[in-house]
């Protein structure tokens, strides 16, 4: 994902800017928060709405909490790293995008034990199983590229050269995986068959595209955008059909099919935007609910309805080096907690 940490934490009033104005509000609100505990930065979160399962990377491991009683019930160690997971219920096994390492876990999704390493590109981000092809696909940032792994082998099928830096990635189940593009401001459009892109699509206005939820029933891509925008996107020709005002710092975005509502965590102005999709072409901010500072990734359970979120309190950061010029602010251990907003 495009940032592992904030620049800064501290306490924030919700600013609600004019653009948010909406015509009713979406009744979302803050269920719970739980104390999760640990050490060290967070990315993804991805929910298993049928095992009831919430996994959050965290750091160096992926911690796994219960979606019902908000327990933790496991953990899987060694992900250094770790920024997405993805889970393949019919293989009975998960997959980790370690960072650090340059591999992707493969692990048991019963007793969430490692079963393999898989060397991929550099730096892998985003990991998602598209159900077409039957194969995990693994976003590098730092080589630009995409690599596609055998789920049951634990091999790596192809390496796609992407030409820029790739972020979240969505399957719409019929053979297409779109990926956006952060540093090109694009969305590419990858053929998961023949594995090779398709097309390239221009996302302006929108700038450096992060986070990226798909309505697979009506083609729409929902890019979120690091100016403050969320772009909407037809998957079929690429055009950019609308853009709606979200809030600052975005990494992560999400469409639930059965309310028709489209969700952008933003960590910077510690807000969730809460958009109705009236009809494939039209959209309208419902409202921006105030969150936690640094809380920009979600996950959507699509069962409850619920989206989670997950924050940490901040220290200050290290003495600047010259390895290291710009230091992040430090976790303050045992802070990280996790935000569950639902009706």
């Amino acid at each position: 994902m495009r940032k592992q940490f904030f620049a800064a934490l501290f306490t924030c009033a919700l600013f609600v800017s004019p653009l948010f104005a909406a015509d009713s509000g979406s009744g979302y609100h803050l269920l719970k928060k739980v104390t999760i505990g640990g050490e060290g930065g967070w990315d993804y979160l991805t929910a298993d709405a049928d095992a009831r399962r919430i996994y959050i990377s965290h750091g160096t491991h992926v911690q796994v909490v219960d979606a019902d009683n908000y327990s933790v019930v496991g953990d899987i160690p060694d992900t250094p790293g770790v920024h997405g997971i993805a889970v393949v219920p019919s293989l009975g096994r998960g997959f980790t995008s370690n960072g650090r390492e340059n591999t992707v876990s493969i692990f048991d999704l019963k007793t969430l034990k490692l079963i393999q390493k898989v060397s991929v590109g550099q730096n892998p981000d985003a990991i998602i199983f598209d159900p077409a092809s039957g194969h995990v696909f693994s976003f590098n940032g730092r080589s630009k590229d995409a690599t596609v792994v055998d789920p049951s082998k634990g091999t790596v099928i192809a390496t796609i050269p992407l030409g820029a830096k790739p972020e979240f990635a969505a399957a719409d189940g019929k053979g297409n995986i779109f990926v956006n593009l952060e540093d090109t401001s694009a969305l590419a459009k990858i053929d998961s068959r023949q594995n090779k892109v398709q097309a390239t699509y221009n996302l302006k206005p929108c700038q450096e595209p992060s986070g990226l939820a798909m309505d697979r029933e009506h083609r729409r891509i929902f890019s979120g955008c690091d100016n403050k925008m969320m772009a909407v996107t037809n998957a079929d020709t690429g055009k950019v059909i609308t853009t709606l005002p979200i809030g600052e710092g975005v990494d992560a975005n999400g469409f639930d099919p059965a309310t028709a509502l489209v969700f952008s965590s933003n960590g910077e102005d510690a807000t969730l935007t809460v958009i109705h999709e009236d009809s494939p072409d039209q959209y309208k901010v419902l409202d921006n609910v105030k969150t936690e500072k640094g809380a920009r990734t979600m996950a959507l359970d699509e069962k409850t309805h619920n989206v989670f979120l997950v924050t940490a309190k901040r220290g200050p950061a290290a003495p600047a080096t010259a390895d290291n010029p710009h230091p992040r602010p430090s976790v303050i251990p045992g802070s990280f907690v996790l935000l569950v907003y639902g009706k």
